[in-house]
């Protein structure tokens, strides 16, 4: 069995600089078993740094780099708009209403 990790970095909607970090796992040809979302982050630099961190700690780990494509970007791109929801959730709390 051959352990797979995807990683990939987004801005979040709404125009604010902020990122975020996700990331899913699972064995090869399967579906991924945990997607994790990291942030946000203040800018992409901020999100590239943090992720840049984990592709060492994970090669650090014997983990390498794939020619392969990406297959999990569907399951991501899922969690990348229930990150967009709470975030929007979160700062709607925030707005001021006359």
């Amino acid at each position: 069995l051959v352990t797979r990790i995807e990683s990939t970095i987004h801005p979040l909607t709404g125009g604010t600089g902020l990122w975020t970090l996700l990331c899913a796992a699972g064995i090869a040809g399967a579906q991924p078993t945990a997607i994790k979302a990291q942030g946000p982050f203040r800018g992409l630099r901020a999100a590239e740094s943090v992720l840049d961190a984990i592709v060492s700690n994970l090669q650090k780990q014997g983990y390498c780099d794939s020619d392969s494509p990406a297959i999990w970007q569907l399951h991501m791109r899922a969690e990348l708009r229930k990150v967009n929801a709470n975030q929007a959730r979160f700062l709607g709390g925030w707005e001021s209403r006359p």
